[in-house]
């Protein structure tokens, strides 16, 4: 196994690979959710940069691949470009950003530290995706449970068919109810009229009602992907008000890890800045935990 101080051990490629080991079935409400969470993680920051470089573009291969060099190009002057690392130095840190381009004239390798800098996420060059993926993928998960839930709770009973077109038949006519129509009707069987179609599963629907549960969960893990990425949240499970001791201990167990991506990031940028004599190019808290501040939170699903 790799030892963490060689740059590629958690590598872009590997990042984004889901660690989540079952898969939400409704893809769709998976991009959906870590589309949400992946723009919640860039506003926690914010940034300026010079004019003429694209934000949508710096950011997303900033925060999804983990890392972005600024080089000095003849077509378009200074510049950031998604890379590719290469070489070790004494350090195992990489020594060569390999940049490709259509717009570009060829494959360019310019060194890292004497033709490019490297702006990083991470001290171990890796992107959130994994982050995103993770939270995503179980706010789609519970998002389709709860969806389930509801759907089911309408209907407290199960049906017995003495054929298959009758079975049919009545599946036609619960799509038709659930779909909003008012009343459905199906050719009734004649044969032994005499026994009953409709037997009681439940009749207490609200004992296998667990959507409300779901949608707490959904705010727990919505709250927990906050704390990890440094936007202040409030511990809602407590039943009991919160003293503020407690806000202050998990505003800080929130700022740890978002501070580390921060330091990272703002050394990358003075490094950019001294290299190419940047006008600009800096980054700091969207909102400062000061006293009269407003901060952001997680907001309820």
């Amino acid at each position: 196994m790799d030892l963490p101080i060689y740059y590629n051990y958690i590598n872009a490629a590997n990042s984004q690979v889901s660690p989540s080991t079952i898969q939400c079935r409704n893809t769709a409400a998976a991009w959906m959710w870590r589309r949400y969470l992946l723009q919640r993680a860039i506003s926690v920051f914010k940034w300026d940069l010079p004019p003429g470089w694209d934000p949508a573009y710096f950011k997303y291969v900033l925060y999804c691949w983990g890392y972005i060099a600024i080089i000095n190009t003849k077509e378009y002057g200074v510049i950031p470009q998604m890379c590719t690392l290469s070489g070790y130095n004494v350090f195992y840190a990489p020594t060569t950003a390999i940049i490709a381009n259509p717009k570009l004239q060829g494959i360019t390798q310019p060194l890292i530290g004497e033709q490019c800098t490297l702006i990083k996420l991470q001290p171990d060059y890796c992107g959130i995706m994994d982050l995103i993926t993770y939270y995503g993928d179980q706010l789609a998960l519970c998002a389709e449970a709860a969806q389930m839930n509801i759907q089911n709770s309408k209907l407290g009973y199960f049906v017995g068919a003495r054929s298959k077109g009758m079975a049919e038949a009545i599946k036609k006519a619960y799509d038709l109810i659930m779909a909003g129509e008012g009343v459905a009707v199906y050719a009734k069987d004649t044969e032994d009229e005499s026994k009953t179609l409709f037997d009681s599963f439940s009749q207490d629907l609200r004992q296998n009602f667990i959507a409300p549960d779901i949608l707490e969960s959904m705010r727990r893990l919505e709250n927990e992907f906050c704390t990890r990425i440094g936007i202040n949240n409030t511990n809602t499970d407590k039943k009991e008000r919160m003293i503020t001791d407690e806000v202050n201990a998990n505003n800080e167990e929130t700022k740890t890890l978002a501070d580390s991506w921060l330091e990272s990031l703002q050394d990358g940028c003075e490094t950019a800045r001294k290299m190419f004599d940047l006008p600009v190019l800096s980054v700091d808290w969207r909102y400062k935990n000061e006293p009269g501040r407003n901060t952001q939170s997680a907001g309820a699903v």
